[in-house]
């Protein structure tokens, strides 16, 4: 391994963990907070004004995310775990032109409305809540997918 292929692969990896670090961060507390907001009018305002912070968050982490891994396993070529990875990023990239381009103008709406504190309706609420699960779990997949592809090319001392 040369010198250089060593610098990028130090910097294709803190890439993708650096992204994985901003865009989980982000997706755990809005969750968390949607989550806490189907039933509090409280909450439902804190997830309206930290979703303003969150949103760039998430799309940054995705941005950084990708390119790491194009970046650290750009030798691997197409596996089960990249076209898995793909398919998932694909989900995860649709949810949030979901959220960012209909829920997020839906709730700032309401925000320059006054009823930012008011729960939202049963049906934003059910599709927010499949999307807030699409999330979770795509980000904690490919998280998980990230680390097998890592432990798989560098298996573990015996």
């Amino acid at each position: 391994m040369s010198e250089t292929s060593s610098v990028i692969d130090v910097l294709g990896l803190y890439i993708l963990l650096a992204g994985f670090i901003i865009g989980l961060g982000a997706v755990t507390v809005i969750d968390t907070l949607g989550f806490l907001g189907r039933k509090s009018s409280y909450w439902t305002e804190a997830t309206t004004r930290t979703h303003k912070v969150t949103k760039p968050l998430i799309w940054l982490g995705m941005t950084l995310a990708t390119a790491g891994g194009v970046i650290t396993f750009r030798d691997d070529g197409f596996t089960s775990y990249t076209w898995l990875q793909l398919i998932i990023v694909a989900a995860l990239v649709a949810n949030g032109v979901f959220l960012s381009f209909r829920v997020s103008p839906f709730l700032l709406n309401r925000e320059n409305s006054g009823k930012s504190g008011e729960l939202l309706p049963e049906a934003w609420q059910q599709k927010i809540t499949v999307s807030f699960i699409i999330s979770f779990f795509g980000w904690w997949t490919e998280l998980l997918l990230v680390v097998l592809k890592l432990v798989h090319a560098n298996p573990p001392l015996t």
